[in-house]
């Protein structure tokens, strides 16, 4: 009996403690005694959203909780918990992961070859000139350049005076003590022109594009007879993509993404903004250079107005820079010359599989049109983010006015996406994607942009519905357009002179069949936006990128 009585307290005990779990798990749903996920750091701390954007991004068929803090106050989503990711985050890996970069790995170091720079006969001024990413590889041409003759480089002048009308200094886009200490071992730099030098005559010349080492070695070279000062007025694309030693190509690599680093409030800001991104999970930056200095200057005008075509055309024929003025619209837009429109962009994105609670960065300036034309963009993903919505006014104070500056945010965010996705292949889009590939090939889509304006306007007459069938097509077009090594096939067949040195124009390359790229079989590949080198037992020859594709140099 005693042993029966202790089994029947016993199982009390038990069921009071199970009714008492219950309750205490019930409270805790309904009544929020213990959070649903764990206090943010003061800096990524985000707002209560409203229930109505809650639903259209995330269904309606599970309940979401947010955080109810408020900074910084243009931020209108919180992060999901750990408990409420997408289910695409763990059904649909390969959307995200990095694609294979067949061991292919940084490889900046210079040959034994390599020697301390020589005594400088003299000093090497640089003007650049277009936007960021313009300026950032001219800036690693002067390097190498500023090498091969021997001299010491200024820190170079960025543009002031092109479309943008950005008043910043080196000192202010870059870090640029790191800058000089960095290439102590490849070149002299200094800040500034010594005092004794100011009142010399110096020898203002246009460096001839896509030159290689005899042009430098002698014509330029042979200008310290006469000249301590030379000015190099302008800084794109003066040095040669193919053609050169491979410890030139290497110098460039190494200012690009050793040397030229972003200044430390750009640097930090940029962290800042990730951090915060990523606090809604994995994302997608999209480079959406649907801008009116792009559509302008190309020409392109499918879904604008006359009135917006028209305007693009006078800004066009005003700026002098820009030699062509008769453009077909319609002819650009068949050979895949044309940025996708917003429109085009959410299609694109939905064939290839990400569904429509993808957090998606928004990497531009002022979308041409405004909200009229980025509806079509947002009804499909309406998780649609930007500098200007993951910081407050005050963050963003510093940089306001400076279009470089936040150009360079853009360059942070897209660097550091999971996916990279630019709808223009333009300074900006190679630059990015040249960078993902010297960080590890990670996952950067090159839209089919000529194959695909055909699927476009199929689906705009009717002939084409969008679902599976599209989807797969898309998918297979894009198998090999994920951002992993491949070859460049380099100069033109029969090209002659000066074209020899120039690599294929990026529009015309990423246009090409995936199907007529060789297989990789060399050691080394050296790129002028990143260097990547695979051990083989094979000898074989020197591979050069500076688009986003590879390129046999020798």
């Amino acid at each position: 009996m005693r042993r029966w009585k202790a089994v029947g307290l016993m199982r009390r005990i038990l069921s009071c403690a199970i009714c008492t779990i219950a309750m205490m798990s019930l409270l805790s749903v309904h009544l929020h005694i213990f959070p649903r996920h764990s206090k943010l750091p003061d800096p990524y701390k985000l707002p209560n959203p409203q229930i109505e954007i809650r639903d259209k991004i995330l269904g309606n068929e599970q309940e979401q909780r947010w955080t109810s803090e408020f900074t910084p106050p243009n931020v209108f989503l919180g992060p999901l918990s750990s408990q409420q990711f997408p289910v695409w985050r763990t059904n649909c890996p390969r959307l995200w992961k990095p694609v294979p970069n067949r061991d292919y790995m940084p490889c900046t170091q210079p040959t034994p070859n390599y020697t301390a720079p020589p005594e400088s006969r003299g000093y090497l001024l640089a003007h650049t000139n277009g936007g960021l990413n313009q300026m950032r590889a001219g800036i690693c041409d002067m390097v190498a350049i500023a090498r091969i003759i021997n001299a010491t480089l200024v820190v170079p002048e960025l543009d002031k005076k092109s479309y943008w009308q950005d008043s910043s200094n080196f000192s202010d886009v870059f870090n640029e003590d790191h800058f000089i200490n960095a290439l102590a071992n490849d070149v002299k730099v200094i800040k500034r022109l010594p005092m004794e030098m100011d009142g010399a005559t110096k020898a203002d010349k246009y460096f001839k594009s896509w030159s290689g080492m005899d042009y430098y070695q002698g014509e330029i070279a042979s200008m310290w007879a006469d000249y301590k000062v030379i000015l190099a007025a302008k800084t794109d694309s003066r040095l040669a993509n193919n053609n050169l030693p491979a410890d030139i190509q290497k110098l460039r690599c190494r200012a690009c993404y050793e040397a030229l680093c972003f200044a430390p409030p750009i640097e930090a800001t940029g962290k800042l903004l990730v951090d915060r991104m990523r606090s809604y999970g994995t994302y997608i930056a999209l480079h959406l250079r649907y801008e009116k200095d792009i559509l302008a200057f190309t020409g392109c005008t499918h879904g604008l107005s006359p009135a917006e075509a028209d305007e693009l055309k006078k800004i066009r024929d005003a700026n002098d820079e820009w030699k062509v003025k008769d453009i077909d619209p319609r002819e650009q837009r068949s050979k895949g010359f044309c940025p996708l429109t917003p429109k085009e962009a959410a299609i694109f994105l939905s064939a290839l599989g990400y569904p429509s609670n993808t957090p998606i960065y928004i990497a531009a300036g002022e979308i041409y049109g405004g909200d009229s034309y980025m509806d079509d963009l947002r009804s499909r993903y309406p998780m649609l983010m930007s500098k200007e919505k993951l910081a407050s006014i005050e963050e963003l104070e510093p940089f306001a006015n400076h279009s470089t500056q936040l150009a360079a945010l853009d360059y942070i965010l897209s660097v550091e996406s999971d996916v990279f996705m630019p709808t223009y292949s333009g300074n900006m889009a190679r630059a990015v994607e040249g960078h993902r590939r010297f960080l590890g090939h990670r996952r950067t889509i090159s839209p089919d942009k000529k194959a695909l304006v055909r699927l476009f306007d199929k689906i705009e007459d009717g002939t084409k519905k969008e679902g599976k069938l599209l989807s797969d097509k898309v998918i297979e077009r894009h198998k090999k357009r994920q951002g992993s090594p491949r070859k460049r096939k380099g100069p033109i067949p029969g090209t002659k002179g000066m074209d020899r040195f120039r690599s294929l124009d990026a529009e015309e390359q990423l246009s090409l069949s995936t199907d007529r790229y060789f297989k990789l079989v060399m050691p080394s590949i050296i790129v002028r936006d990143y260097i990547i080198a695979k051990a083989r037992r094979d000898n074989g020859s020197l591979l050069c990128q500076f688009s986003p594709v590879l390129l046999l140099v020798n």
